[in-house]
């Protein structure tokens, strides 16, 4: 038998066919029982679609008619292995989806209106380019926008935008991760947490994980194996009795917004009885800096430091994070009890959950890693690493510069410290009249059910003067493609080309996503020209294009455009999304080439046949890698050690970091990588928090949260309500019309305690109207046990809606009606909820379930964090039994007063830029990053 690459499992367990019968596996057809009909298949690897883990998947390829009849685990990847969620085999009911876009839209009437006329990829693409051409040749290079959701690939978009010249990468992030962001970001650079659950003591979750965090199926994995073999303690934060907080040794339900105060608390505790890392702080954290900027006047050094440092956090006593989080002191004590005992290996870990929910989240994870920082666990056996540790982004060939264009659009002055894009405003910055758009792409992506305030995106996106132009690139429709002038249909999973490689532990591994059906087709020799002639109907991938549509913006070559598009291998001629990643495999992938040659395969073909390359295994401690004598060359260190090569301000900093900074000489002489900071260590004191503003954040700091007991007027009805995950995908337009996702997840119900309920004189199935400060949502009680006193909790997975049944996705959506009122009132009805209907799927007229939920983001104002720019999801609401004549599913909105809580938030911010003219902190990651001189308002001739 023919090991899987990485495979560690024993030879007389057979979960999944031995690779050698891969192209040639046979299976009996299940639907023929009793009778045994055999078919021939080929197995082929693709990754899943479907959420950020990008679990390896292999589609079963009937070899007789090419159909995909099962998708199931792929055992060669490191990072699932093999096993998967329901979003994984649920991928096969997208490709079947009875009602997924097969053909190129374009609008007739008005944007919204419902009327689309067939057309063909020339004309849609000929159109495209010719704006895009047109808006390059008039320097309006902020004026073309990518906006995306969940990227599924890693360094393609940035490519085609920095080759166009156009700043325009826009993201969802700002509404996902960007208050996690933020904090760890302002550690080390780094922007994402990797734990390594397999090898912890202690894990210490901020977060309903092994069913819903970031990267869940793979670190739910380990998790429970951690716990299984009695190596670790599991610590859960949620207001919620979450599938993950039943598995916990500890469980606190905090009052949302106070979990900085309970972890600063830990930390003190870790720092008045001496159970900290002191040889890790020494070497690693700037505490001279620290010193520096609080305490000029001590002495200087190490131990003044520590004593310092302890006074500076004595008064974060247990008695005071229980006065604020309402967990009792005992508790709280217990929690860093068991932190205590984690030596090296504490793993801990946030992604959105309470850095999502609260004004100045961020300092949540900050004050996370601080734990992390103080026992030493960073980057050892049971710690917490960096992403970019176990990370690889596998560029193409002639990687383009970056541009000279800031967008404020995107990147407005407010928010110098933003994580990423602040995509959520776009409607309000728009209306600002701070800028339009001629070209605004929405690939995978839905801002007007994701993001909140919904209806104030309607009403951007109906209007063609801020908007000359919408591109829809989706799979199945959606509640923004209504309102695109193109519709363009892209494939699912098996069904498109990306890589991408994510920290799902302590390793290092490339995924491939690839249309199985062409590759099968290759196999057996039949010929296509492109991934359409594969997939069903037209259906494209966005690789090959957005090859061509680059090609016709450029035809000539005379906008320096079409250069980045040639064939490495065949100068002058359009490459092939066979050549791209042929180039990729063969050149940017370390140990691919040697792993191939072994089997005696080319990269190429080793990609093909297992879907991924694991490149590492059991990295750690990547701060004290040697640098080698070539980023050494020309490095010069400056006064705190940090190594540097000239730049100017043509120079394009990196992902992360700054330019021309390689690494760190440390006092002991030696000269490592260190971390992506300024300082290339960890910062403890953060001088880019305080050089944009506010020196009082500069350290972990608690920061109260717009939600917290003090601003709840419990008299007058208020509580907060916290916007939960539950199937986390079903917030994207790929996975909306998975009908195996829906039949798991059909009922929608708030969240709300016995004694709540009592008070409110409501029972489980009553109706409530929960009351924003824009508008309302009707939905129906669940009154139970498992969620604080005080706080309701309502997934965001559910109330999709359409407004016809032509194009739709009926297995999730109720039917509405939607109306505004001439003083700017929206209303939303239900007038069908979720029904049978009739398709080529007989399964569609057996659908019994009949709530498609309730869309409360539509009620949410944009609450922009005046730091991180993540929006705010936690909601001060009012929760009362349902009034006469409502109706379940309800939604009432005023977008006038949507704009003035806009700007109530807009006036909490410290806009940029800070005294030496720099609109944000060049070693923050910002996709698609500029020259240095971008960075300036007025850049000086050069900078060193």
């Amino acid at each position: 038998m023919t090991a899987l690459p990485g495979d560690r499992s024993h030879e007389h367990l057979r979960s999944f066919p031995p690779p050698e019968t891969w192209d040639h596996h046979v299976a009996t057809d299940a639907k023929a029982h009793p009778r045994k009909v055999t078919r021939e298949f080929m197995l082929i690897p693709t990754t899943c679609f479907n959420c950020e883990s990008a679990c390896g998947l292999l589609a079963h390829v009937a070899k007789d008619d090419l159909t995909v009849t099962k998708v199931e685990g792929n055992p060669a990847h490191p990072g699932s292995r093999g096993r998967n969620c329901a979003k994984g085999p649920a991928t096969i009911n997208q490709l079947d989806d009875p009602e997924r876009i097969l053909h190129p839209l374009k609008r007739v009437g008005d944007r919204g209106a419902g009327g689309w006329e067939r057309v063909s990829w020339d004309e849609a693409l000929d159109d495209i380019a010719a704006r895009i051409r047109a808006a390059i040749e008039a320097d309006r290079r902020d004026r073309v926008v990518y906006h995306v959701g969940r990227p599924g690939e890693d360094g393609f978009a940035e490519r085609f935008l920095l080759a166009w010249g156009v700043d325009g990468h826009n993201s969802h992030t700002n509404i996902c991760s960007a208050g996690a962001r933020l904090g760890y970001t302002t550690w080390g650079g780094y922007d994402r947490p990797s734990p390594d659950y397999a090898n912890a003591k202690v894990i210490l979750l901020l977060s309903s994980h092994l069913e819903t965090g970031h990267y869940f199926n793979p670190h739910a994995q380990r998790i429970m194996e951690a716990k299984a073999q009695g190596n670790a303690k599991l610590v859960v934060l949620d207001v919620r009795m979450s599938n993950t907080a039943s598995h916990a040794d500890l469980w606190l339900a905090p009052w949302p917004g106070s979990e900085a105060a309970i972890l600063l608390a830990v930390a003190s505790h870790l720092l008045q009885t001496g159970q900290v890392d002191r040889d890790y702080l020494r070497r690693w954290v700037n505490w001279d800096t620290y010193l520096d900027r609080l305490h000029p006047d001590l002495p200087r050094d190490f131990d003044t430091f520590m004593t310092a440092l302890a006074d500076d956090y004595a008064h974060y006593t247990f008695d005071f994070a229980a006065e604020e989080s309402q967990v009792p002191a005992g508790r709280i004590r217990e929690l860093a009890e068991i932190v205590a005992t984690s030596g090296s290996a504490l793993s801990a870990h946030i992604w959105r959950s309470a850095a999502a929910g609260n004004l100045g989240g961020w300092q949540v994870a900050r004050s996370l890693f601080f734990l992390n920082v103080l026992t030493g666990s960073v980057g050892t056996p049971g710690g917490t690493s960096p992403n970019g540790w176990d990370k690889l982004i596998a560029h193409g060939f002639d990687v383009p510069e970056g541009g000279d264009v800031w967008n404020e659009l995107l990147w407005p002055r407010e928010y110098p410290l933003s994580t990423n894009e602040m995509s959520f405003l776009l409607p309000h910055l728009l209306q600002d009249g701070r800028g339009d758009l001629d070209v605004y792409f929405t690939r995978v992506y839905n801002p007007v059910w994701t993001n909140p305030d919904g209806f104030s995106w309607i009403e951007t996106l109906t209007r063609t003067d801020g908007i000359g132009l919408h591109v829809a690139l989706t799979p199945t429709w959606s509640e923004t493609a209504t309102f695109a002038d193109y519709v363009l249909p892209m494939g699912h999973a098996t069904e498109r080309h990306d890589t991408h490689s994510y920290e799902t532990h302590a390793a290092k591994w490339l995924g491939f996503r690839q249309p199985v059906k062409r590759v099968a087709m290759d196999k057996l020799g039949i010929p296509y020209a492109d991934t359409r002639d594969s997939n069903p109907g037209e259906v494209w991938e966005e690789n090959e294009f957005w090859f061509e549509l680059s090609w016709r913006i450029d035809p000539d070559g005379s906008l320096g455009i079409r250069r980045y598009f040639e064939s490495p291998y065949r100068p002058g001629e359009k490459v092939t999304v066979d050549e791209y990643y042929r180039w990729v495999f063969e050149n940017r992938v370390p140990e691919l080439p040697e792993k191939a040659a072994e089997q005696g395969l080319t990269p190429m073909e080793y990609m093909r046949k297992y879907g991924v390359v694991e490149i590492a295994r059991d990295v750690y401690r990547q701060d004290e890698r040697p640098l080698t004598e070539a980023e050494l060359d020309g490095a010069v260190a400056d006064d705190h050690g940090v190594l540097r090569k000239p730049t100017t301000d043509e120079s394009t900093p990196p992902l992360v970091g700054e330019a021309g900074a390689v690494g760190i000489r440390l006092d002991d002489g030696s000269e490592v990588a260190g971390w992506l900071s300024p300082s290339r260590k960890l910062e403890l004191w953060s001088d880019a928090i305080a050089s944009f503003g506010w020196p009082e954040l500069a350290v972990p700091t608690y920061i109260e949260s717009h939600v917290s007991r003090r601003t709840i007027d419990a008299g007058k009805g208020e509580m907060v309500l916290v916007p939960t995950f539950r199937l986390p995908t079903l917030i994207h337009t790929r996975s909306a019309n998975a009908k195996y996702l829906n039949e798991i997840s059909n009922t929608h119900p708030v969240w709300i305690h016995d004694d709540d309920a009592r008070r409110l004189g409501v029972a489980t199935g009553d109706l409530v109207r929960v009351t924003t400060r824009i508008g309302h949502f009707v939905a129906r009680a669940w009154a139970h046990q498992g969620i604080r006193p005080g706080v309701v909790a309502l997934s965001h997975h559910m109330g999709r809606w359409r407004l016809d049944d032509i194009h739709a996705s009926r297995w999730a959506s109720g039917k509405v009606d939607m109306e505004r009122t001439d003083d700017g009132v929206w209303r939303m009805r239900y007038t069908e909820p979720t029904t049978p209907f009739s398709s080529d799927d007989p399964d569609s007229r057996r659908i019994y379930w009949e709530d498609p939920g309730v869309h409360q983001n539509l009620t949410f104002p944009v609450q922009p964090d005046p730091w991180s720019g993540a929006h705010c999801w936690h909601q001060r609401v009012t929760v009362a039994p349902a009034q006469p004549g409502d109706r379940y599913g309800d939604i009432e909105v005023d977008t006038q007063r949507a704009r003035e809580v806009y700007r109530e938030w807009l006036a909490l911010t410290r806009p940029g830029p800070n005294a030496d003219g720099l609109r944000r902190p060049e070693f923050m990651m910002r996709p698609v990053k500029p020259k240095r001189k971008a960075f300036r308002l007025d850049p000086p001739p050069t900078t060193a």
